[in-house]
């Protein structure tokens, strides 16, 4: 009997609730240990490996450089460009330590501090992750699972990267991989894209009240998304604000004086339809397409310019590009005004000088052109089927000069209703080095994606004169001051190449006298012309047009080339008129000046290429010629005050101009008024401007509209003024240099007293 009671007792004291506990805490331990044994070997899902720690796979975005400096562009997957722990701010990184992990620099991946805390009070009191461990979770595992028991064993996995990635990485590093990696929505990934997105500045020039909202964003960005729910941010920002001055990194009268700022978003989009030199920027992109296929890795691999976070330096200066942003938009829209109300008796607008059969016939070869036509025709629908569907009326959003508008209308509708708008596009150069210093491919990238500077060429008219002078110049050493008859003239068939007889016309009907070169020139003069390429022949023209860069292969050599019959691209023409301004020397034009991979190593260099194609003399003579434009021609607008109302006067804001610079240029009016040129010279800088339609039957119905002194010159002109007002960019007021050579006489006595323009071409308009 007593055996078995001192059993029973031995038994009970195995049993005790001491022992109980301590056992059931070693299991636990084990266990613990167990899962974080098996977590560490791959057993609930890989974990990377040491070379994934060390280089963790990024999608880095490439940015487009401005020639000063300025980010205008990234081509991405993921809009992310890593920034060095030395660019982020001292406050920057204070506020995400008040507010994430004030012990950041104290534990090894863990706060097991914080880890208690959150167990004792079940996460009310604050969680325990570490920025170690958000990084762990942003870079290495999936989105979170609902799943209580899949959430525990990732949450495992991320302490076992947390500490890995403290051995592997220093803190700064840890913090700089952290805020290069969050996702701050609206396509900015990164605190670099997020800085520029929100604030249009670099990290370093974040604010302290910037740099605590953009932490805030850290708890949660959907949430505290600040063009959603800016009052949210605000509050956000303000708590952030607190745990600075609770841990002693700002005071509390600079806490209560930030709190109280509003939120000062300067919000820059960087999409690829958004933003400056949208049209440039995908001229990069094909450039960079092209690069990348001819310029393999070492491996044979191409670089990836969506995820390779290569460096793309331009020669696009953002602050011209934005000048002559400004200007296009503030002309064409006014412009547009002034066509759309000269439409409105028009029956077939926005066309003219065609009929409805013609009408239907440019439409339907927009649609076979379209996005649409292209991707329907690649899911295998029909003819038929496919242009039903352009008759079906669905939802879309449209372009206005006063910004986009919702509307319900047929893809068919909507092709005509685009084609009423006129389009612009301008290109300004340093004639001396070539370089591209602002690209404006059209109005409006998002809608009219058509790139009118390179890929677009059309009619040039008058613009090619200058080419056929400086022809006789050099062929036959010809003055401003040689005078020929201003009497109609004919190159009979058989001559110079001609098929039949060749008997241009004074567009003003105006004969008689004679007319110095620089007159003739100024006035747009056709007999002279006509008189002056019959001397020279177009062969040598054509000639001296393709060395100044002109594509010259489809410019049949007869002599109505002389008042611009040839489709020529505004690129070209620009590089062709830098060849004057340059005293004879041609430099290609160039947009792209170096690449770098994402450690900066130099991958492609610029070589400029240039050719001497005319004497330093007959250059300068033919830009004395080009000043007399300006002075008392079709561009002498640009010179004295004028009087405009109406429309007009919204459309030339700052007219008149009232240059007194030197400025060589020559304006350009196509057949029906379909094209309005002009182009602009300053020692420094050469510009020119093409305003038209998309199709040449949209157009205005007289040449005192459809000029292009009219159409392009004002872009011009008010793009120089902001050029000049910004001295910062140094552009040139002074005279175009003198060679020592010259021994043609220039300056002429009898054209001065020449001041009634043979062309009647009007200074001023009453719309």
């Amino acid at each position: 009997m007593a055996t078995t009671q001192a059993k029973k007792k031995k038994s009970k004291s195995k049993w005790s609730p001491a022992r109980i506990f301590w056992t059931l805490l070693g299991l636990g331990i084990i266990s613990v240990l167990l899962l974080f044994l098996l977590a560490s070997i791959g057993a609930f899902g890989s974990l990377p490996d040491e070379t994934s720690l060390e280089n963790p796979e990024k999608n880095l975005a490439t940015e487009i450089i401005s020639s000063d400096g300025k980010v205008i562009g990234k081509f991405y997957k993921e809009n992310r460009t890593p920034v060095p722990f030395e660019a982020l701010p001292d406050h920057l990184i204070n506020a995400l330590l008040a507010t994430e992990d004030i012990r950041f620099y104290d534990h090894s991946g863990i706060d097991v501090r914080g880890t208690l805390r959150a167990a004792a009070f079940l996460g009310t009191k604050g969680g325990a992750s570490t920025i170690s461990q958000q990084l762990a979770k942003q870079l290495f595992t999936d989105q979170v699972s609902r799943n209580k028991i899949q959430r525990g064993l990732q949450k495992i996995k991320e302490w076992i990267i947390a500490t890995r990635l403290e051995r592997r990485y220093t803190k700064d590093e840890i913090l700089t991989m952290y805020f290069n990696e969050y996702d701050f929505l609206n396509q900015a990934i990164g605190i670099e894209s997020a800085s520029n997105i929100y604030f249009d500045k670099p990290p370093n020039e974040l604010t302290t009240s910037e740099s605590a909202m953009l932490v805030g964003m850290f708890k949660n960005s959907s949430l505290y998304n600040p063009l959603r729910n800016p009052v949210g941010v605000k509050n956000r920002r303000n708590v952030v604000l607190s745990q600075m001055e609770k841990y002693d990194f700002i005071t509390e009268q600079v806490k209560d004086s930030l709190q109280a700022l509003p939120l000062e978003l300067k919000y820059t989009p960087q999409g690829h339809v958004e933003g400056i030199a949208t049209y440039f920027r995908e001229y990069a992109r094909a450039f960079m397409a092209d690069w990348t296929k001819a310029n393999p890795r070492s491996d044979g691999s191409n670089f990836n310019i969506y995820r390779d976070g290569l460096k793309v330096y331009t020669t696009i200066d953002s602050r011209m590009q934005t000048y002559a942003e400004n200007s296009m938009e503030k002309h064409m829209a006014n412009l547009q005004e002034e066509f759309n109300s000269q439409n409105k008796k028009n029956k077939t607008a926005p066309f003219r000088d065609v009929t409805e059969e013609e009408i239907d016939k440019i439409i339907n070869n927009s649609i076979r052109r379209s996005e649409r036509y292209r991707a329907m025709t690649e899911e295998g629908k029909t003819e038929k089927e496919i242009l039903a569907s352009f008759d079906k009326k669905r939802k879309m959003s449209i372009f206005t000069w006063n910004g986009d508008i919702d509307t319900i209308m047929t893809p068919r509708d909507s092709i005509r209703y685009y084609k009423r708008y006129l389009q612009g596009s301008l290109m300004s150069m340093d004639p001396q080095t070539g370089e591209v210093k602002a690209y404006v491919g059209g109005i409006n990238y998002k809608h009219f994606k058509y790139d009118m500077v390179k890929t677009g060429k059309r009619q040039i008219g008058s613009t090619f004169k200058p080419f056929v002078y400086a022809t006789a110049i050099d062929q036959m050493h010809m003055s401003p001051c040689d005078t020929l008859p201003n009497t109609p003239y004919c190159i009979p068939a058989g001559k110079r190449g001609n098929t039949k007889d060749w008997c241009p016309k004074n567009a003003s009907g105006n004969y008689g006298g004679m007319l110095s070169l620089t007159n003739a020139l100024a006035n747009s003069v056709n007999t002279i012309t006509a008189r002056l390429i019959d001397r020279v022949g177009a062969e040598p023209v054509i000639e001296l047009a393709g060395k100044m860069g002109i594509d010259t292969k489809d410019i049949v050599p007869v002599p109505s080339i002389a008042l611009g019959t040839a489709d020529l691209s505004l690129y070209e023409m620009v590089g062709a008129y830098s060849t004057f301004a340059n005293e004879g020397v041609y430099v290609k034009p160039s947009l792209i000046t170096r690449i770098e991979d994402k450690n900066g190593t130099i991958l492609y260099q610029n070589t400029p290429e240039t050719k001497d194609v005319i004497s330093s003399e007959t250059a300068y003579v033919t830009m004395k010629l080009m000043e007399g434009v300006t002075q008392s021609g079709s561009g002498s607008r640009l010179r004295h005050r004028g009087r405009t109302s109406g429309a007009y006067k919204k459309a030339v804001t700052g007219y008149p101009y009232q240059f007194t610079n030197a400025i060589a240029g020559k304006t350009g009016t196509t057949q029906n008024n379909s094209d309005g040129w002009f182009m602009g010279m300053v020692p420094n800088l050469v510009t020119g401007v093409w305003v038209g339609g998309e199709d040449r039957s949209v157009h205005f119905s007289t040449t005192s509209y459809g000029q292009g002194a009219t159409m392009a010159l004002p872009v011009w002109a008010m793009y120089m003024q902001d050029c000049y007002k910004d001295e910062a960019l140094k552009i040139s007021k002074g005279n175009f240099n003198k060679p020592e050579n010259v021994t043609i006489e220039t300056d002429c006595e009898k054209w001065k007293e020449e001041q009634t323009p043979i062309e009647e071409v009007p200074d001023e308009f009453d719309f």
